[in-house]
């Protein structure tokens, strides 16, 4: 590819090529968590550092490790394909946090990678910070692309302010795996040996008792111990099945605003499973797939990224659905992984390098898939390839009911918000608190990031 000289572009309203005094302070607060540089000639540095790389590579950040580390590692080699070995330079960093902390810093000093992915609900505060560029109809259109090949969830999700702000690579939602020899002995599987439906209070219940009988105690784990997300996914998916469901958080994070008595319900049903023995009283991550892995357990709640771990035990004859409608409406916690254009001064051949770029994964989306995430593009989960893939086709409509996060700069996968609450979550499955007093500590905790305005 030619040398793309730098243009300026008209900046989104509330940008500007200046830094404000609070983006100033937001990015050296963010600087603390930086890992120390080797030297200035690798994407990270050139992002940090402001150094120099050839301008016909595309830079791209991302936080994938383990199995979604390898699958990504192929699908950039796909790109390298079609583009030449050296049209892109990737840079792996540490997801959570630091990973958002990295990208807002380069963002804020103007050496922010071409693109970078972001999970939706951290995308948005990024957004809110004005670190962002949208995303348009004529970028989409540029490479063969429309609003229609999206889900529609994820994809009214990511609009913000009248405006694409992300694309979506996939939905990760919260899950039901089952250890098919307990069910079958439970009687839960059909004919064809796969788990009947279990909507319902009363019917998912029975069949909690039913999986007690046959393991002589727990029916399901939901790790608790040293872990703060699951607890949060867990809740968020039950409480979004009730109608009464509020945000939990408005105004950008401002507001605690989570309807208290649904609050107290959904967390009084889960004391009222862990006393019946039927849910763990306290179990770490790693424990609490063992005990479904080895048949302690029928059931495990956990994200579907788990999919390659369940697969990599010999003989685990497993499955895996959508978390049952339990109460009133269907609903499930669940993100996705986006491509997000970190603002930066584009020329039209850079915007277009960017989109190609996006283009090129999208289209390698049935790799992703097979890790377990549920395409975004519909043209792959739509698609008979993906539609084949088991356990992957029993839990896709999961991606149709996702409920994210609520926005909030504090917020999102990985966040300082999710590793509050879920820690008081967690203590209220352990029997340590009460769900009151639990709410209490949670509004308490999180006073300080309510009152704080945003540092981005």
């Amino acid at each position: 590819m030619s040398n793309r000289p730098p243009r300026s572009v008209p900046h989104r309203p509330g940008l500007g090529s200046g830094i404000s005094r609070r983006r100033l302070l937001g990015a050296g607060a963010l600087a603390a968590t930086a890992l120390p540089l080797a030297g200035c000639s690798t994407p990270l540095a050139a992002g940090l550092l402001g150094s120099q790389l050839d301008p016909s590579t595309l830079i791209y950040w991302n936080l994938f490790g383990g199995g979604d580390g390898v699958r990504m590692q192929d699908m950039q080699q796909g790109y390298r394909d079609l583009y030449g070995p050296e049209s892109l330079q990737a840079t792996t960093l540490t997801w959570g946090n630091p990973y958002y902390s990295k990208l807002t810093l380069a963002t804020v000093g103007n050496q922010p990678p071409d693109v970078a992915v972001a999970h939706l609900t951290r995308a948005k505060p990024l957004w809110s910070g004005g670190l962002l560029d949208p995303i348009t109809e004529e970028d989409l259109a540029g490479v063969g692309l429309t609003t229609a090949d999206f889900n529609e969830q994820a994809w009214s999700t990511q609009r913000t302010d009248d405006q694409n702000i992300a694309i979506p690579l996939d939905t990760h939602p919260f899950t039901l795996f089952y250890n098919k020899d307990v069910c079958e002995e439970a009687g839960l599987l059909d004919d064809d040996g796969l788990l009947v439906d279990l909507d319902g209070l009363d019917t998912f219940e029975a069949a909690l008792a039913a999986i007690s009988e046959v393991t002589g105690g727990t029916a399901m784990t939901v790790a608790n111990v040293s872990e703060t997300a699951t607890p949060w996914r867990f809740f968020w998916t039950l409480y979004n099945q009730f109608e009464s469901a509020t945000p939990f958080l408005s105004d950008d994070g401002a507001t605690i605003s989570v309807d208290e008595p649904t609050f107290l319900e959904v967390m009084g049903k889960v004391q009222d499973w862990v006393g019946q023995g039927w849910l763990n009283r306290g179990l770490d991550y790693a424990t609490s797939q063992t005990a479904m892995f080895t048949g302690q357990a029928g059931f495990y709640l956990q994200g579907e990224w788990e999919i390659s771990t369940a697969q990599s035990i010999e003989g685990l004859n497993f499955g895996m659905v959508s978390i049952p409608q339990i109460f009133e409406q269907p609903a499930v916690q669940a993100d996705s992984h986006t491509f997000i254009l970190p603002h930066k001064d584009r020329s039209p051949q850079q915007r277009q390098q960017a989109m190609e770029f996006i283009k090129a994964m999208l289209d390698q989306s049935m790799t992703w898939a097979e890790g377990g995430h549920i395409p975004a593009y519909l043209p792959t989960a739509e698609s008979e390839e993906y539609l084949s893939l088991e356990p992957q086709r029993y839990y896709a409509d999961s991606a149709d009911f996702a409920v994210y996060d609520d926005p909030a700069w504090y917020g999102g996968s990985g966040s300082t918000f999710e590793d509050t609450v879920g820690a008081q979550l967690g203590l209220v499955q352990q029997g340590v608190l009460s769900p009151e007093q639990a709410l209490a500590a949670i509004r308490d905790q999180l006073a300080i990031y309510t009152s704080t305005p945003s540092p981005l």
